[in-house]
């Protein structure tokens, strides 16, 4: 007799691909069916590779995994696969994943039984990110950069002039002063730079920089740019922009989403989306100045102080 008994367990996915493989397809069932994906690129990615360090839960019915959780730390992504969903086996996942760590999980788009499960676990939102899109004639406009105060290249024409190692010291610097807030973007080694380099959409030359060439060359800022080839037609997205401390408040930022923008035109972006903390207030008006607007929200769900 074949058992439809529910149970979690702990797997090390980056050491069981045919798993990891059976996690990814509910995940993109889970996406088909809601509209959003339920896993954010880097937990996708510590599905198979072992250097992210995430603890893996599996959930199962029987013999079949029924959805899955990746805990980073204290973060935490989960999902249960649309056909197993209404009997509480998201709810019992979210324990397991929280025995351990004062638990805080993304909630993609927010959807209603992510809204359920944290009203469930007395959970408030912590943090909130918005999706920002523009397309059409708008972004058109927006992608034509006035002259440019420093000098844009992308990664290869940089590294051509000056070196790898040169363009790199300099890119990770003005990443971790931008983002030394942040807790995915900042505090970046080489190795962490060069993971986010492997990934399949990387194109050198979708990487942009902008330099101060008066002296020696110093970086003023990046705007790192991402193809989204999963979609037809493929569109863009604004993926990192940071500028270093000694070159904000000189109407930079503006000429460095431009040039990305550009880019992504050149591409035949027919749509570019980018992601904002919603409580960064400049920056939403910003992008909003440009034509964009708010998409869609993700939001953090963690529990009552």
């Amino acid at each position: 007799m074949t058992s439809n008994a529910f149970k979690i367990t702990e797997e090390n996915l980056p050491d069981a691909p045919e798993l990891a493989r059976r996690i990814e397809a509910l995940a993109a069932q889970a996406e088909r069916a809601d509209g959003m994906v339920p896993l954010s690129e880097q937990f996708l990615n510590g599905l198979t590779d072992s250097r992210l360090q995430h603890r893996h839960l599996v959930a199962w019915v029987g013999e079949h995994p029924c959805g899955a959780a990746g805990v980073e730390g204290s973060t935490a992504e989960l999902f249960i696969a649309p056909e197993f969903r209404g009997q509480g086996y998201g709810a019992s996942l979210y324990d397991a994943a929280a025995e351990t760590s004062h638990l805080q999980v993304w909630a993609h788009g927010n959807l209603p039984a992510a809204q359920a499960l944290a009203r469930s676990r007395d959970l408030q939102v912590i943090r909130k990110l918005v999706v920002m899109g523009i397309g059409g004639e708008e972004l058109a406009a927006a992608a034509q950069p006035e002259d440019l105060p420093l000098t844009a290249l992308n990664y290869s024409e940089a590294v051509n002039r000056w070196g790898k190692d040169f363009v790199e010291k300099q890119w990770l610097e003005v990443n971790n002063e931008a983002f030394s807030w942040h807790p995915e973007q900042g505090g970046w080694d080489l190795d962490r730079l060069h993971r986010g380099m492997e990934a399949d959409w990387f194109d050198p030359s979708d990487l942009l920089f902008l330099w101060d060439t008066a002296g020696d060359p110093v970086l003023a800022g990046f705007h790192w740019t991402k193809w989204h080839v999963e979609e037809t037609p493929g569109f863009g997205e604004v993926y990192v922009v940071g500028l270093a401390e000694n070159y904000r408040g000189k109407k930079l930022g503006g000429p460095l989403l431009q040039i990305g923008l550009r880019r992504m035109v050149e591409k035949g972006a027919q749509r570019v989306i980018l992601y904002v903390e919603a409580d960064n207030d400049p920056a939403l008006k910003a992008y909003e100045r440009l034509g964009f607007k708010v998409d869609e929200e993700h939001v953090v769900w963690g529990a009552c102080d």
